[in-house]
This record gives C-alpha cells, structure tokens and sequence, in this order.
C-alpha cells in the first residue's frame, strides 16, 4: 500500500471536508483569488468557456467550481435516441454489469446492490449497463440528464469520502459503493436509470435543481425522499445537479435499454457526447 492510499483510510474524512466547505466559501479577496489561481495555473483550466471568463469575478471559489458555460459551449447529440453524457470528465470504466457487478479498475469491482443502497433497487440492473466519469478539478462540474426523466426517488447514502482520483481508484476495494453518495432514481420513455452523484475528499457536497444543497449535511444512515406524484420531469441534457468540488458520475441503464459505444478508460467526454444508442442491446 503506497502513502497516498494509507492516507485515504487515516484522515479525517468528514472533519476535511466540512473545513474545506467553509473555506471554499470565504469572499475574502486574497484568499479566494489565491485559490482559484491555483487550480486555473495547475490544471490549465479554459474559461473562455464560462459564461463569466474572468476567474476573478467570481464571489468565492465555489462560484468558480461551479460555474456556467455560454449556452453554445456544450450541444446535445444531435439523434434523440442517444444517450449521452451526463458530465465533461474521463471514462473511468464502462460497459456491462455482470450478474449485478460494476468493474471499479484492476481487478475491483462491487455490486449495484451496494452502490444504490438495496437489493430491490438494484434488480432491473443485474445485467445492464453501467458509464463511470470522473470529473477532475479543471472540468465543468454541473450535471446534465443523459436521457428525458422524471424523478422518482432520491437515496442519500452514507459512507467514506475517498478520493475517487484514479490512484484511488485502482487501490481501494468497492470505493464508490463506500463513499457517501446521492443516488437519483428516474423513470425514462424506455425504462428506470439511475444517475449517481458520488461523493469525494475535500468536500462532499452535492446540489440538486429540485432540492437544493443536499450534502451536506452528511446521513448518519440511508435517507430516502420520495418524489411520487410530483411530475418533476427533467428534459434530456438538461442541469440536473451539481458537484461542489471533484468527483464521479455513475449511469446506470437496465438490461435491454441500450448499447454503449466502445468506451475506453481515461477516454474524454464532454456533456452531451453521445455514449451510446437505445434500443440496440
């Protein structure tokens, strides 16, 4: 085990990341104009993009984490019967669940059963298919619907916060099952699918466009919301949700809904991008 993994399991996880909520939020110029420099000049971040391009303009770091594109910065796969990208990040893994396992990297894998919080949820998924992106700091960090649908349940889940940065990754068993995660369950024109904000270190913090920030607070235990009868129904490439720092999306698609494009891991997508086609598994 290198140093950078036995850190993962010494550090506070929680403790980091709420000090890291509060000073990612600091309006204090010098501060939050050092921090947002850093990660511009470390990770060559483009904001010729953002709807405001000047980095500094913004009120804190946070704002710049989440910041708007222009309206003409991203586009929709131009055939309605894609499914596209639900964030601008790498492939971690994709392709299909196998008798309920998602493969994590190198050997690891865990179950959709694990990831979503429960058996029952987890069964349409046994042998669909599943596209894990990772967003890194320089990355447009709001998340769009990779197909039209409305909002059935949402499941927070408690857990770590590792980090989900490929060293990670490819060290720690069964990661994004263990970190703490909000599990968005929605019912499409073919089918469920559920899309998975999953938590990482140095903040966990996760905002939906129906409710709001909701991590933190973190869950002492699986906190289930109802949205039945609601007809919150969000459009194809639509924002749905926002990460407030680093992290990773999971798609999940049943058996039967469709076939992803050959997708290869640290492959770059962007919102919108086509990953594959429905109907044709």
């Amino acid at each position: 085990m290198t140093f950078n993994v036995l850190l993962q399991y010494l550090l506070p996880h929680r403790a980091l990341s709420r000090v890291v909520y509060w000073a990612t939020r600091w309006t204090f110029s010098p501060w939050k104009n050092f921090l947002i420099g850093q990660i511009v000049r470390h990770y060559d971040v483009d904001m010729s993009q953002a709807l405001q391009p000047d980095a500094l303009a913004y009120q804190h770091f946070n704002a710049f984490f989440t910041r708007k594109l222009r309206p003409d910065a991203r586009q929709a796969d131009a055939d309605p019967a894609t499914v596209i990208s639900p964030a601008d990040g790498r492939i971690s893994q994709a392709g299909p669940i196998v008798d309920g396992r998602i493969f994590q990297a190198k050997g690891q894998s865990y179950t959709a059963a694990e990831l979503l919080g429960e058996e029952a949820a987890a069964a349409p998924y046994r042998n669909g298919r599943f596209a894990t992106v990772y967003l890194s700091p320089r990355d447009y960090h709001r998340v769009h619907m990779p197909l039209k649908g409305t909002l059935k349940e949402t499941v927070h889940v408690p857990g770590r916060i590792f980090s989900v940065a490929p060293f990670a990754v490819e060290a720690i068993p069964r990661l994004f099952a263990r970190n703490e995660r909000l599990v968005c369950h929605f019912e499409g024109e073919h089918g469920p699918f559920a899309v998975v904000m999953v938590g990482a270190i140095l903040v966990s913090s996760v905002a939906t466009v129906w409710d709001g920030l909701v991590i933190p607070p973190y869950a002492p235990s699986i906190r289930r919301k109802s949205f039945a009868g609601q007809d919150i129904t969000l459009a194809r490439f639509a924002e749905m949700a926002r990460f407030n720092m680093g992290s990773t999306v999971i798609l999940l698609l049943p058996e039967g809904m469709a076939e992803l494009d050959a997708l290869a891991p640290q492959q770059a997508v962007k919102v919108g991008q086509r990953l594959g086609m429905l109907g044709q598994d």
